[in-house]
């Protein structure tokens, strides 16, 4: 199934992995296969969050499930068909989450933000429309592993 840890790319030096992951328990679950399969290596995640309701109610627990990464990059939370909630918003969200390296980034610059980073298993997570950009940033990943 398509957007169900679907491995992009795979190779020694990098590896992309996109997942339709939008509730902490499947990011657990994602984070999980991902620590077993590619054990011993750097993780860095990119996390769109879904529904600013979803992030208000489930902060806690999305905290805790991204704090399994090595590093995360965090984009604006996809409304879908919500309206924005007084304070709720990814810089919130990412108070929430206990690790040092972490930052929100703009939906636009991600794919800059992953080319600028050392990365080593990169796994993309979300709902909403961050799929749109796994295509740019499976480009770009494999632009580094051209001779």
């Amino acid at each position: 199934m398509a957007r169900r840890f679907e491995t992009r790319i795979r190779s020694p030096r990098v590896v992309l992995i996109d997942d339709y992951a939008h509730h902490p328990r499947e990011i657990e679950a994602c984070l999980g296969s991902v620590r077993e399969l590619y054990p011993g290596r750097k993780v860095t995640g990119v996390f769109q969050p879904h529904l600013f309701s979803r992030t208000r109610d489930l902060a806690p627990e999305f905290g805790r499930s991204l704090a399994a990464l090595d590093e995360l990059l965090l984009l604006d939370i996809y409304p879908a068909r919500e309206e924005p909630i007084p304070g709720i918003t990814s810089a919130w969200l990412l108070e929430q989450v206990p690790m040092d390296k972490k930052s929100v980034v703009a939906y636009g610059a991600l794919v800059d933000a992953l080319a600028s980073r050392e990365v080593d298993v990169v796994v993309t997570m979300g709902a909403g429309d961050i799929d749109r950009l796994v295509p740019r940033i499976e480009r770009s990943l494999n632009e580094r592993l051209k001779p």
